[in-house]
């Protein structure tokens, strides 16, 4: 059974480790955001295509109205950390009572 633990584990810290990936290509993708970006240039270009799908999901929920304000990069952060806080938190401890 401590196999599974491990396994649980090491996919439990896996999923930890996009998340904060993920959550660092959000921040970065909101902080460009703020400058007028080159669109040609590759590294604007990568986190735009790896962004906007998840963006622009939350943008469509969002109610916008006349605010003018992109709040889904937010909304995505809390997200990514209530899925690291929440799920990975749990994969942890099942992986240890499995040991």
């Amino acid at each position: 059974m401590f196999v599974a633990g491990n396994l649980l584990s090491a996919l439990a810290t896996m999923l930890d480790m996009l998340l904060s990936l993920y959550m660092w290509i959000i921040i970065i993708r909101a902080l460009i955001s703020w400058v007028n970006p080159d669109p040609y240039n590759p590294l604007v270009q990568f986190l735009y295509k790896a962004t906007e799908p998840v963006l622009g999901r939350v943008r469509s929920w969002l109610p916008m109205g006349r605010i003018g304000i992109d709040l889904s990069p937010l909304i995505v952060l809390f997200t990514i950390i209530f899925v690291q806080k929440a799920l990975v938190s749990t994969l942890h401890e099942v992986a240890m009572r499995m040991h």
